[in-house]
């Protein structure tokens, strides 16, 4: 899945892993990531996003459609929904109306959904 996101957006993988970094930014006002900024009260938090269903974080107030919704992010879901929130989950609480840039997309999804290292490859050098 990660090589057909480097694919689109056409860059290294560390210069789209930084691009996607700085995307998320702009979601960080509600969403925290332990790599970024830490927990934030608004929205769930959204590291190890990939293969999650959505609604399920353990501890988070979601709302009905999105807790309804049945989606599991991947790639296209998630790209899905974050060009189109509404369109995607009509009724869902997140305050935001999408994202048109097609190479932010795919960086942010990059950042959002690359593989995390477990405690065995993290401690591999």
């Amino acid at each position: 899945m990660l090589e057909w996101i480097l694919a689109a957006a056409s860059v290294s993988p560390s210069a789209d892993l930084e691009r996607g970094r700085a995307a998320f930014e702009r979601c960080a006002a509600c969403h925290g990531h332990a790599e970024v900024l830490g927990d934030r009260p608004v929205g769930p938090p959204l590291q190890s996003l990939r293969g999650r269903r959505a609604g399920s974080m353990p501890g988070f107030r979601y709302s009905g459609p999105m807790a309804r919704s049945g989606l599991v992010w991947d790639p296209p879901t998630l790209a899905a929904f974050l060009r189109d929130p509404q369109g995607l989950v009509p009724g869902n609480r997140m305050a935001f109306s999408g994202l048109d840039d097609e190479t932010e997309l795919q960086a942010l999804l990059n950042f959002l959904l690359r593989e995390e290292p477990t405690a065995t490859s993290a401690a591999t050098p």
